[in-house]
């Protein structure tokens, strides 16, 4: 007897609310498929840079972050560095000049000394790495009329240091590492760093902080207020702000899920996300309340 093949069709219903925060232009048109809008521009610079640097700078790297949690270790450099190349690609598109000899050993290097997270020194971290990459880039002879420039590009990257960017090359660098907070890959980084220096997910008692200060350091949803929803007001570039945008967004549709799922108070994390500039007050009428 012949069988008939059957489309099972997953049951998303759960999921729903991920429509609501992200429409369909998100996903085919939006941020996501960024480098499109902007005409795949492969500048050839990238391609030269390539070619010379980057095995050397990608194994030096790579070496240096051998002890480094998982949040922080080369495959966030990679990502990084091609954030970086999709930020200069749309300045490129806007005639804006950037030059890559400085945004890409910068995206390289920027994280080229490991610090944890909940180090005393993490606010010294990018000066650390500033001057650890300044004199690998003397050992390799780079083109030293360059490297001051790129030792403030990664100075300049930190969220804990506070330093304002100064060049363009400098905003990309950081635009780039500040996306990386964002997003799935931000929610993976923020938990992973969490269990390195042993947090807990949220307060129990407390999980959305009114009565409480914000501690980051020892819970994870706290992380997201406290640092994770302020940087799309902080990003340099305009392609950057539109990624930030849309990154957090996800983040706060994590949050209800995650507050929904572990029974909070819907009213307060409402209040919180909206506070937060992450959800439009109009819209505060949770979706969850039907579902339960």
């Amino acid at each position: 007897m012949r069988r008939r093949s059957v489309l099972v069709k997953p049951a998303l219903n759960n999921l729903e609310f991920s429509r609501q925060a992200f429409p369909r232009a998100t996903f085919f048109g939006g941020p996501f498929l960024l480098s499109e809008r902007f005409g795949m521009i492969e500048r050839q610079e990238f391609t030269v840079w390539e070619q010379r640097w980057r095995l050397s700078m990608e194994a030096f790297v790579a070496s240096q972050l051998a002890g480094a949690d998982g949040a922080h270790g080369i495959e966030h450099v990679r990502r990084v560095v091609n954030n970086a190349k999709l930020l200069c690609r749309s300045l490129h598109s806007n005639s804006e000049h950037t030059n890559s000899e400085i945004v890409l050993p910068a995206a390289w290097l920027h994280d080229c000394v490991v610090v944890a997270k909940d180090s005393p020194l993490r606010s010294h971290a990018s000066r650390l790495a500033a001057t650890r990459a300044r004199e690998y880039l003397i050992e390799i002879h780079y083109d030293q009329a360059l490297v001051s420039a790129i030792e403030h590009a990664i100075i300049a990257h930190s969220f804990s240091a506070g330093i304002e960017p100064l060049t363009v090359e400098a905003k990309i660098v950081q635009d780039a590492d500040r996306l990386e907070a964002l997003g799935a890959i931000g929610l993976a980084r923020c938990l992973m760093t969490a269990g390195a220096v042993r947090g807990e997910l949220y307060d129990f008692l407390e999980p959305i902080a009114v009565d409480r200060e914000l501690n980051d350091t020892k819970f994870a949803v706290d992380h997201f207020f406290k640092k994770l929803f302020l940087l799309p007001g902080q990003m340099q570039t305009r392609a950057g702000r539109e990624l930030a945008e849309q990154r957090a967004r996800f983040l706060a549709v994590f949050l209800q899920r995650l507050g929904h799922e572990a029974n909070w108070d819907t009213d307060r994390l409402q209040q919180a996300l909206v506070a937060s500039g992450q959800l439009n007050p109009q819209s505060v009428v949770s979706d969850f309340d039907s579902k339960r």
